[in-house]
């Protein structure tokens, strides 16, 4: 038997590998007959031994092959490349797979488990027909709202529409990161429905400390910590579009606090003018007025525009452009300062 796991979204592809070795039979069993091979650099020979090799003390011998698909995934070229001889010879290298694959015996049930795939893939084309495909893409939006209601309910809670939103928009897609806050926020608000101050408490003060964390590295020209905060973001779940508004959203505080607090505006006058409720949010906003100059503070937030142009126009792909932002930002940050002390 052969299956076909595919998608971004790892956690119902790993819940999805979970139920398959549920329906084989024990687990304690199975694991003695159970191989995990890596695709990437998996010689036929190995394919074959492994899957033909007869299973210990069950019926049935269970093979997980990942990123075997992806090392055919067809490569994009420009129209002035031409396929060169060895190129084309790589490109039938798929096909002793496709033979491998269609011999192993009834007792081996082989796993193909990819993170990326087309349908321009050749070895899935040939597959497809002889396969239970399965695919995870990421949820988004209406899908994740519903995903997160379900998953509170099977966990025992309840949880109101505009706590889901907020939920949403600060852990996004990852459903392993969604997962664990859903369990935090039933255990913070037991016999109650979670409400939105809840994710603000428990969830999003994290998230925001992340963000100031690196807005700091940013007008610091800190670029290998910058980058790293926003890789954490990005790992977690975090929609790019989001984190962008984020750090807009943070320059314009800044400066408008710079404003405030030029005018002898008195601290409680300024956290209601910046419509901040949280104390920790206040106290880094003043904190970031007081170290960063205008100027430098101007740059950034033009950059920040610059990006979200480049977004919404697909010149580049949302956390590519992120990425270039976060290194231009530290680069010319080190220039301005460069210059100053020259």
């Amino acid at each position: 038997m052969l299956y076909i796991l595919s998608g971004q979204d790892d956690f119902s592809l790993a819940r999805a590998l979970e139920g398959i070795k549920g329906e084989i039979g024990d687990a304690a069993t199975l694991a003695l007959s159970t191989t995990t091979l890596e695709g990437q650099q998996l010689s036929i020979e190995q394919l074959r031994t492994v899957c033909e090799t007869v299973p210990f003390l069950t019926g049935k011998r269970l093979v997980i092959v990942n990123g075997l698909l992806e090392r055919f995934e067809p490569q994009t070229r420009s129209r002035r490349q031409r396929r060169t001889p060895r190129a084309a010879e790589h490109q039938d290298e798929y096909k002793p797979f496709v033979d491998c694959i269609g011999k192993i015996p009834g007792s081996t049930i082989l796993v193909l488990v990819d993170g990326r795939r087309t349908s321009a893939n050749p070895l899935f084309k040939e597959l497809a027909r002889k396969a239970t495909v399965k695919d995870f893409p990421l949820l988004r939006e209406a899908e994740l709202r519903e995903w997160m209601q379900k998953r509170v309910t099977e966990e025992g809670g309840s949880i109101s529409p505009r706590a889901v939103n907020l939920l949403a928009r600060l852990v996004g897609s990852n459903l392993w990161i969604m997962a664990s806050e859903i369990n935090k926020l039933i255990l913070f608000a037991p016999g109650r429905r979670i409400e939105e101050e809840d994710v603000k408490t428990l969830v999003g003060y994290t998230q925001q400390a992340t963000v100031f964390a690196m807005v700091d590295a940013i007008l610091e020209s800190k670029a290998e910590l910058a980058e790293q905060l926003l890789q954490n973001l990005l790992q977690r779940g975090v929609a790019p579009a989001y984190l962008l508004y984020m750090l807009s959203r943070q320059a314009q505080m800044i400066v408008r606090a710079r404003e405030l607090k030029s005018q002898g505006q008195p601290r409680m006058e300024i956290q209601n003018k910046l419509g901040l409720t949280s104390e920790f949010a206040l106290r880094k906003t003043l904190e970031q007025a007081s170290r960063y100059s205008l100027p430098r503070l101007k740059q950034v937030y033009h950059h920040l525009l610059e990006t979200d142009l480049s977004i919404k126009t697909g010149r580049y792909d949302a956390e590519l452009a992120l990425s270039i932002l976060v290194a231009e930002l530290c680069q010319r940050g080190k220039t301005s300062t460069q210059e100053r002390v020259t």
